[in-house]
């Protein structure tokens, strides 16, 4: 039985990437099944474990960590760790779905490397940094000093997005979900 690929979408915070890979998810002929990632940071309102994200404590995370579990993982915004389970990953591919990560630009860049040509990498970003911040203030997530943070961190992203094999702007919801859905496609095809 064949392997699913795996599709890495990365962005800043703010630059949409949640809801693209969550349109991408409701077509069937992609063939994708989320990732869900394991955290150490608190859930926001409308998230769910199990389903948005994995949230453990740091000492869970720290185990995860000692007993090389993770593929790649992260400490963002003190003391806040994000990773990706080996486990979760395999259990897609074993069912022949492809994987699709909605991951910070270290984390895409550490699977990009490990899984090398099996796995596409899209770089999400806005129009420009004034949108970001808009779009990060409209959240009503972020205080001030978090929202300098993620801006600061947003522009060190901005700077890797050539690290990646495609770039899309995400000015228009629907057509970025149009373009990026085009580039899996072409990519899932090649044998």
């Amino acid at each position: 039985m064949n392997k699913g690929k795996l599709i890495v979408i990365a962005a800043p915070s703010g630059s949409g990437k949640t809801s693209i890979v969550k349109k991408l998810i409701q077509d069937d002929t992609l063939k994708l099944r989320f990732s869900i990632s394991a955290t150490t940071r608190k859930a926001r309102k409308n998230e769910t474990n199990g389903k948005d994200y994995y949230f453990i404590n740091k000492n869970q995370f720290k185990e995860l960590i000692e007993k090389d579990e993770l593929i790649e993982w992260e400490e963002v915004y003190e003391n806040q760790y994000y990773g990706t389970l080996f486990q979760e990953v395999e259990r897609i591919r074993k069912q022949n779905q492809n994987v699709v990560f909605d991951i910070d630009v270290n984390g895409a860049l550490s699977i990009k490397k490990k899984f090398g040509e099996s796995c596409l990498s899209i770089f999400i970003k806005t129009p420009n940094l004034e949108t970001l911040k808009q779009r990060l203030e409209s959240r009503k997530t972020e205080d001030k000093e978090t929202l300098e943070k993620r801006l600061n961190k947003a522009k060190w992203e901005l700077s890797k997005s050539t690290c990646f094999d495609s770039i899309f702007i995400n000015d228009d919801l629907n057509q970025t979900v149009d373009h990026v859905k085009n580039k899996i496609q072409e990519f899932l095809d090649q044998e």
